[in-house]
C-alpha cells in the first residue's frame, strides 16, 4: 500500500512537471511556428500545430533581405529592422554589463564572506533586504539622473545604472565563499600570497562554475531588458533589439499588425540567450546545487 502512494504521488509529480513544461514552451513553439507562418495563412490554419506552408520570408524581410515589393507581397508593411546594428548593440550592453559586474560583485561577495569589518552585517542585511524592491521604483530616479549627466542615447547612459552590482549576484556568490574551506586560503597566505593574490589565483579559479552561472543569469537579464532601454536610449545608435522590436510593431498599421514579421524578429532575438542556455544550462544547475540555493 505505501508503495502505492509513493507511485501514484510519483505520478501525479510528472504530470505536474510536464503540465509546466507545456505552459513554459508552447508560446515559444507558437511564436516559431508562427514566424515560418506566410501572413496569408496565419488565420486561416490557426488551428493547426504546423504551418502548412512554411516559409522563411519572415526572416528575410525583417532583416532586410527582400525589397519592399517582395515585402509587401509576402504580408509586411515594408517594416524591418537594422538587425546587425542592434545586435550589436544589444552584446555591448550585455557583455559590458556581465563582465564588470561579475567581478564587482565577486569581489563584494568574498569581502562579505571572508574579511571581518564593522558594519559587515549591516551591510549584507540591506542588501537582502534590497531584493524586495521592485525595479519600477529605481525607473525615474536614474532615469533623472541619466538625463541630468546628459547621458540619454549614450551606451554609458544604457549600462551604468546596472553596472557594478545586483544584490542577487552578491547573495549568490556569497553563499558559495562561504563553501570555500579557509584552509585552503591559509596555505595560500602561509607561502607568501597577499589577499588580492588570493582572490585572483586561488578563489577565482575555484569559482568558475558559479561564476560562470552569475554571467549566464546577467546575459539573460540584460539581453531581455526593454523598459530601460526603451527610454534611455530610443535612438538607431543605442537601440537594443528588445526596443527595436516594439518600433517594428508600431511601424505596422494598427489594424493589421505585422504578427509574423515580428514573431521572426522575436526569434531571431531569443536565439542567442536559448543557444547560452543549451550549452551552459547544466553547468549552471550544478553550480545553482553546489551553493545551496533553493
Amino acid at each position: 500500500m505505501h508503495s502505492r502512494h509513493i507511485r501514484v504521488g510519483r505520478l501525479l509529480a510528472w504530470a505536474i512537471i510536464c503540465l509546466a513544461m507545456l505552459c513554459t514552451l508552447f508560446p515559444i513553439y507558437w511564436m516559431l511556428r508562427t514566424s515560418v507562418t506566410p501572413a496569408g495563412d496565419l488565420f486561416s490554419d490557426n488551428f493547426s500545430l504546423l504551418p502548412k506552408h512554411p516559409t522563411l520570408i519572415n526572416f528575410k524581410r525583417v532583416i532586410g533581405m527582400t525589397n519592399l515589393a517582395e515585402t509587401q507581397a509576402a504580408g509586411g508593411s515594408g517594416a524591418r529592422i537594422n538587425f546587425l546594428l542592434y545586435l550589436r548593440n544589444s552584446i555591448i550592453y550585455a557583455g559590458v554589463v556581465v563582465l564588470v559586474q561579475t567581478l564587482a560583485c565577486s569581489m563584494a561577495a568574498y569581502a562579505l564572506a571572508r574579511l571581518r569589518f564593522r558594519g559587515r552585517t549591516t551591510i549584507f542585511t540591506v542588501l537582502v533586504a534590497s531584493l524586495m524592491i521592485p525595479p519600477i521604483f529605481t525607473l525615474l530616479p536614474n532615469f533623472a539622473l541619466m538625463k541630468q549627466l546628459h547621458l540619454l542615447n549614450t551606451f554609458a547612459g544604457l549600462i551604468a545604472p546596472s553596472l557594478l552590482m545586483t544584490p542577487f549576484s552578491i547573495f549568490f556568490l556569497r553563499q558559495f565563499f562561504l563553501s570555500i574551506p579557509r584552509e585552503v586560503e591559509e596555505a595560500a597566505v602561509l607561502d607568501g600570497a597577499s589577499r588580492w593574490t588570493v582572490f585572483f589565483r586561488v578563489i577565482m579559479p575555484m569559482s568558475k562554475g558559479p561564476l560562470m552561472t552569475i554571467g549566464l543569469t546577467l546575459w539573460v537579464w540584460s539581453w531581455k531588458d526593454f523598459l530601460w532601454p526603451l527610454l534611455v536610449a530610443p535612438k538607431e545608435g543605442t537601440r537594443v533589439l528588445t526596443a527595436a522590436l516594439d518600433i517594428f510593431l508600431q511601424q505596422s498599421p494598427n489594424s493589421s499588425p505585422d504578427w509574423t514579421g515580428l514573431m521572426a524578429a522575436s526569434t531571431l532575438t531569443v536565439l542567442p540567450v536559448v543557444l547560452l542556455l543549451v550549452i551552459f544550462g547544466r553547468r549552471m544547475v550544478n553550480a545553482i546545487s553546489f551553493t545551496g540555493i533553493k
